[in-house]
């Protein structure tokens, strides 16, 4: 069957798309294959309306509300390939086989994936007691000692902000990058500076953490660890499509312009895989821009 508009992705930027389309009163599919980034949270915090809520219910309840809408319709699965079709749409295949689908205009909404450092223990506690975003899990750790593992320049910018939150150590996991000027304004702040190579992550259980193992045989003790992962694309379609790539401060991201449009036209994106900054309003709120740009592009031709 022929959409207007093919969304890839049916998390909190791909439905927030979806559902302008549908609203639009446009043919819209949308392909999922039922793993979204956060699926590690047990609740989501600070969406409006929606504070604690699981993830999972969320997304459920807005596919349900996307779907009550007759011109929506959704594919379980994963998309295999997509590409120009020579008549102005796209052709997309599915992983596994399937009947092809295809599309006036697709929105690429299918996030990114985190790649994790090798240390034991990691990812076990992802999501629970190993977080990435004090806006999202900071006030539930809130007061209590924090660990910050960011093995990227700007490390100790993040561990002065997160020390807004709990009693703060700085991991450098054995590099010690830090430069006199960046260690007193750490100082300053009340962050501690713990320079050994991680050998583990330890707690009573998978999920809770009550220490760091240094490869020297110390102990910190610690009740959450903040990472931020190096993340990379959850698909190739974009490579595929031929959208420019960008490197984030943390991975690729698919280069779009303020309306969400990649630099291939009909194709835009939206979400963790199109934007530096990452959390589930901000990624719901750019599938609404992706959605409501799609229908403007549909209208005046562009």
């Amino acid at each position: 069957m022929h959409y207007d508009a093919l969304v890839v992705g049916g998390s909190f930027a791909g439905l927030s798309a979806a559902l302008q389309l549908a609203r639009a009163r446009k043919t819209v599919c949308i392909v999922d294959a039922g793993a979204p980034r956060n699926r590690f949270a047990a609740a989501s915090h600070g969406f409006f309306g929606q504070d604690g809520t699981p993830p999972l219910k969320m997304i459920a309840d807005a596919r349900a509300k996307v779907l009550a809408y007759p011109n929506a319709s959704f594919v379980e699965g994963r998309v295999a390939e997509a590409q120009a079709d020579g008549a102005g749409g796209f052709a997309v295949s599915l992983e596994g086989g399937g009947a092809p689908l295809s599309a006036s205009r697709i929105v690429l909404a299918f996030g990114v994936e985190d790649g994790f450092p090798e240390i034991e223990g990691v990812r076990e506690r992802w999501g629970k007691s190993v977080l990435h975003c004090p806006y999202c899990h900071g006030y539930e750790v809130g007061g209590r000692r924090l660990g910050i593992l960011i093995e990227r320049p700007h490390a100790p910018d993040h561990a002065i902000l997160f020390a807004e939150w709990g009693s703060a150590t700085l991991f450098l996991n054995g590099n010690n990058t830090v430069d006199e000027e960046t260690r007193a304004r750490l100082q300053a702040r009340g962050v501690a500076i713990e320079p050994g190579r991680i050998a583990a992550l330890e707690g009573p259980s998978p999920a809770e953490l009550s220490g760091v193992r240094l490869a020297d045989g110390r102990r910190v003790p610690l009740d959450a660890m903040f990472l931020v992962p190096r993340t990379r694309l959850a698909s190739p379609l974009a490579e595929q499509l031929g959208c420019v790539i960008d490197e984030g401060g943390f991975g690729p991201l698919i280069r779009t312009d303020a309306m969400k449009m990649t630099t291939v036209p009909g194709v835009f994106a939206a979400g963790d895989a199109a934007m530096m900054f990452h959390n589930a309003t901000l990624a719901s709120a750019d599938g609404v821009m992706a959605g409501i740009s799609l229908h403007r592009a549909s209208v005046f031709g562009n």
